[in-house]
């Protein structure tokens, strides 16, 4: 299970790893560099954006929601034309977005944080029916927004508190609940960033700084760990046996940087893990 690079185009701030499951082609994000990537076999496709976008969900084979520092809105990728579907912190422009998915219900899940990731600067969002509402607020970095296979429950990360927590879902895929701590990495220094829930219902996230992705049971013990070449993976995504991981070079001391050519590129390593497929937003 070697990590191999899948994409050369070096990301400052890779994420957003999405796999479209009726085009079969990966997207993915660099939020400094502004722009969306796209690959399907030999096939690749780039967008520059005006402003930091992260996170995306699928809508149809044309279509996607697109998460940008001050809106959701709806891409198309056949022509590059673009339209608001709703404001997101559009007056604060000390923030961004960051990850972010679509839930089981048709809905969209995004966190925001401080360009400066300034403390408990940062919320979660759901996006629902044309609405988008915040459902947690005080958060530094929001991460590893997933879902589980039944639809009954969310997690999400503080990647500054080093804490992945678990909330209930009602029938309409609204938070039922107080949140519970499913995962806490503050004694073992574990930073989660970007995760997936595999059909098995495991946990499988981006450890930044940790060289490696994590497999976690639903109990949150780790069951198995991916290696990867690169200080910071930073968000997978799981198709036909294989994950990807995309990776960052931001924040690299210089040193660092120059002994780790491949920081921000997209790898893949064959696993045989089973990936959910991606829910499709309902605009």
């Amino acid at each position: 299970m070697t990590a191999e690079v899948f994409d050369d185009r070096r990301s400052i701030l890779g994420e957003g790893a999405l796999w479209h499951p009726r085009l079969e082609r990966l997207f993915w994000f660099d939020i400094m560099g502004k722009r969306l990537f796209s690959r399907m076999g030999g096939e690749r496709q780039e967008w520059t954006f005006d402003r930091h976008a992260s996170a995306a969900g699928w809508v149809d084979d044309s279509t996607l929601l697109v998460a940008t520092e001050r809106d959701l809105i709806r891409f198309d990728i056949l022509t590059g034309a673009s339209d608001v579907v709703v404001p997101l912190e559009a007056s604060n422009a000390l923030t961004r977005s960051n990850d972010g998915r679509a839930d089981p219900y048709g809905g969209f899940w995004i966190g925001t944080m401080g360009k400066m990731a300034d403390a408990g600067a940062g919320k979660i969002y759901r996006y629902y029916q044309g609405e988008i509402r915040p459902l947690y607020d005080g958060i530094t970095i929001p991460n590893a927004i997933c879902f589980t296979p039944d639809g009954r429950q969310a997690c999400f990360a503080d990647t500054d508190k080093r804490l992945v927590w678990r909330v209930s879902l009602n029938e309409e895929g609204w938070p039922r609940g107080e949140p519970e701590i499913y995962l806490d990495h503050r004694a073992a220094g574990v930073n989660p960033d970007g995760a997936v829930i595999d059909a098995e219902g495991c946990f499988v996230c981006a450890e930044w700084g940790g060289w490696s992705v994590g497999r976690y049971d639903s109990g949150g013990t780790l069951i198995e760990e991916f290696s990867v070449p690169v200080e910071q993976p930073s968000c997978p995504a799981l198709a036909d046996g294989i994950l990807y991981v995309t990776t960052a070079r931001q924040g690299l001391p210089e040193v660092q940087a120059d002994s780790q050519p491949l920081a921000g590129m997209t790898f893949r390593i064959e696993t045989g893990m089973t990936g959910q497929q991606e829910h499709q937003v309902i605009l």
